[in-house]
């Protein structure tokens, strides 16, 4: 593991441009279960009386809004992933100018909660909350403690979270943003995903630049097109490359 730290360092000190992909592998190190994993849903199923692909979409906040934030409430915003030491390695990697970007697949806000400021939310974030109506924003106190449905105070209307529910398409001025960012970079790191994304590997097709590494805890068939494959945690591997510990540049 030494020796491929010390071969990532070098990759990113020699690096004109990274840029830093994040997918679901990042909340998982945080305990969080993806509401699609079959167990999972199965659970949710049962539990609810409808599935993941029913309750987690437009169709549903629209149609049955108790429901819904029921469902919210309880399995995206009471179960949210912890917090790990991957958000704060990778803001020290920005700071050392080490990281140009990075580009967040998950709705947790876990690279900006950590420090980093350059970041893409391709889902948005829970912690972005707005009347569809009026456009007043509410913060997410607010409704994760709304005892049934979360309801603008001046429209009286639901609130609305602001992350891409399944079905609905990805802002088309953060998917153009990506894959500038993609196109730029000198290096691209894949933290928790891998190259058979379902969300990224649309972009991935963009990078041109000279090294791509992976760091995800499952080994997957296509980590032989990459140029450095490290398989765990990007929690337990970014803080070993030391950028925390030394003068961060001005």
């Amino acid at each position: 593991m030494n020796e491929k730290i010390a071969q990532l360092r070098k990759i990113l000190d020699d690096s004109t441009y990274t840029v830093a992909l994040c997918g679901s592998g990042m909340m998982e190190e945080g305990g969080f279960i993806g509401i699609k994993k079959q167990d999972k849903a199965y659970d949710i199923e049962n539990r609810y009386g409808y599935g993941v692909e029913e309750m987690y979409t437009s169709a549903f906040y629209n149609t049955r809004p108790e429901r819904f934030f029921e469902f919210y409430k309880k399995e995206m915003l009471h179960n949210a992933p912890r917090d790990t030491a991957s958000g704060p390695a990778l803001a020290a990697m920005e700071r050392a100018g080490k990281l140009q970007c990075v580009i967040d697949s998950n709705i947790y806000d876990k690279a900006l909660r950590g420090g980093c400021r350059y970041v893409i939310n391709l889902h948005g974030s829970i912690y972005q909350n707005q009347c569809p109506r009026c456009k007043k924003k509410y913060p997410i106190g607010y409704i994760a403690g709304a005892k049934r449905i979360p309801i603008c105070r001046d429209c009286n209307v639901p609130i609305r979270p602001m992350i891409s529910l399944i079905g609905e398409m990805v802002d088309s001025q953060n998917m153009t943003r990506t894959t500038e960012e993609i196109t730029k970079a000198d290096t691209l790191l894949l933290l928790g995903t891998t190259l058979a994304s379902e969300v990224f590997c649309q972009y991935i097709q963009y990078f041109a630049g000279r090294n791509m590494v992976i760091i995800h805890k499952q080994e997957h068939y296509l980590d032989k097109d990459a140029d450095l494959v490290i398989l765990d945690h990007p929690m337990n591997v970014l803080p070993q490359l030391g950028y925390g510990e030394e003068k961060t540049e001005e």
